[in-house]
């Protein structure tokens, strides 16, 4: 590893590049970064830099939460993990000259995997998945607002309606959009085109599909940029899943397949037909549904977008190019075979929303089994089929009722996420006169907007 860091260290020296940003995803997944220096890089990087394992249970309000003996939490001590930079994934930032993005593996201070760091997680999952010669696939697609401050708070940067598929300067005066986009192209991060959204102020920037944990790493960097370029010129960036109540609310699609060892997806079987494979990968999705949404939606605000009529899933169900469905099966078939989970919120850790989803696919495999019927026309009447959980609590009650999902799982990771996420819904409903509210109140503003 000596050699890989000097080596590492003359390339980036031959670019100019004097610092290195180390960064990772918390558990709620916040971008946390320390900066190196490049021309201290094998004795600063040969064995971590190390950050207190404290950062998995510390709160959006800076509280720090005891998940527990065994946890790394504040019964254990706060102790070391150590983080360890993964060299393929340097990137020079393009709006920082100087400055590159590298993406850090969080590691136990014995150099054993953890078994609570969001990318450790899913190597864990695709591990098991490379057990049975499958390789899966993601193509992740994000919305986001731009917003900026104002005496009152936090407002759309503009508010022209119908503008749904436009470019230019009817959406984009200031040029802020036009910029993402040439900065996420120049990060090369597989940013191939973009546009304004359904909703003023919203857009969305699309990436390619690829390997798993480089379709999550390439997300988690698009997130981290989008924030940090906009924070750059003045303004916001928010991936918060519904923030305006006027307005609706930006998801994070998920689509994923499996190829073998060949390359060949298996998600077909060959006569434009979902393969027994695939089908088998949509019965472990939905019969997991209601815990996924926990990890899928994680906030209390994530729940204030889903409901009928909304474009946004209401309950567990699946269908062919179908966008009333939690679970849509695009119309590509051969190589461009896929699902399309529709129920993500774009506040959501890529790593673990990639993980969780993969995990029940793959229970769904082991256990052969068979989907419900595919749901047809407008979906969301159909009763058929149970709706989602409407709101945190009752999706974190499902995750703890869902002992297939959790054996699945790290119970170190599942335990930590779950003692956070209880804290944020008691946390609101101390603070929000009426925690049932379907209205995004200003304690969610607060705890979310900036952060997420």
């Amino acid at each position: 590893m000596q050699h890989d860091l000097a080596e590492t260290r003359r390339i980036l020296e031959t670019q100019d590049i004097d610092v290195v940003r180390l960064i990772f995803a918390d558990l709620l997944g916040i971008t946390r970064s320390k900066d190196v220096l490049v021309s201290q890089l094998e004795r600063a990087a040969e064995h971590g830099p190390a950050f207190c394992q404290g950062t998995w249970v510390t709160t959006t309000r800076g509280g720090v939460l005891d998940a527990g003996s065994g946890t790394g939490s504040i019964e254990d001590g706060l102790p070391d993990m150590i983080s360890k930079l993964d060299v393929d994934t340097i990137r020079p930032i393009p709006w920082l000259p100087g400055v590159a993005y590298a993406i850090a593996d969080i590691d136990n201070p014995d150099g054993s995997r953890s078994t609570i760091a969001p990318r450790a997680v899913l190597r864990a999952v695709l591990d098991e998945y490379a057990k049975d010669d499958l390789l899966p696939v993601c193509g992740p697609e994000l919305e986001f607002y731009l917003a900026q401050r104002t005496e009152d708070g936090w407002e759309r940067i503009l508010n022209k309606l119908g503008r749904v598929y436009t470019t230019g300067s009817m959406v984009d005066p200031d040029g802020h959009y036009l910029h993402l986009l040439r900065m996420m192209d120049q990060l090369n991060i597989g940013a191939f085109a973009g546009n304004h959204e359904f909703c003023p102020s919203q857009y969305e920037i699309n990436l390619w599909h690829s390997e798993a944990m480089d379709a999550a790493d390439r997300t988690f960097l698009f997130k981290t940029a989008v924030k940090d370029v906009s924070a750059s010129r003045g303004i916001l960036g928010t991936f918060l899943g519904k923030p305006w109540n006027d307005e609706g609310g930006s998801g994070f699609h998920l689509h994923l397949s499996v190829n073998d060892a060949s390359g060949v997806n298996r998600m077909h079987d060959g006569s434009g037909e979902l393969s027994p494979l695939a089908l088998q990968m949509i019965a472990g999705i939905i019969d997991h549904a209601p815990a996924i949404a926990a990890f899928t939606n994680p906030t209390v605000n994530a729940y204030k977008r889903l409901g009928p009529d909304t474009l946004a899933p209401y309950r567990s169900n699946w269908g062919y190019d179908n966008r009333s469905t939690m679970l849509r099966v695009p119309p590509d078939r051969g190589q461009g075979t896929r699902l399309e989970l529709r129920i993500g919120d774009g506040t959501a850790n890529p790593y673990v929303v990639i993980a969780v989803v993969l995990a029940a696919a793959l229970d769904g495999v082991r256990r052969g089994l068979k989907p419900p019927e595919a749901a047809a026309g407008w979906a969301y009447e159909d009763e058929a089929y149970p709706v989602l959980p409407m709101a945190l609590a009752d999706a974190l009650d499902a995750l703890q009722a869902d002992e297939a999902l959790r054996e699945m799982l790290p119970s170190d990771f599942v335990n930590v996420f779950v003692t956070m996420k209880r804290d944020e819904v008691e946390r609101y409903e101390a603070e929000v006169e009426d925690p049932a509210t379907r209205d995004v109140t200003r304690w969610e503003l607060e705890e979310y907007i900036e952060d997420f």
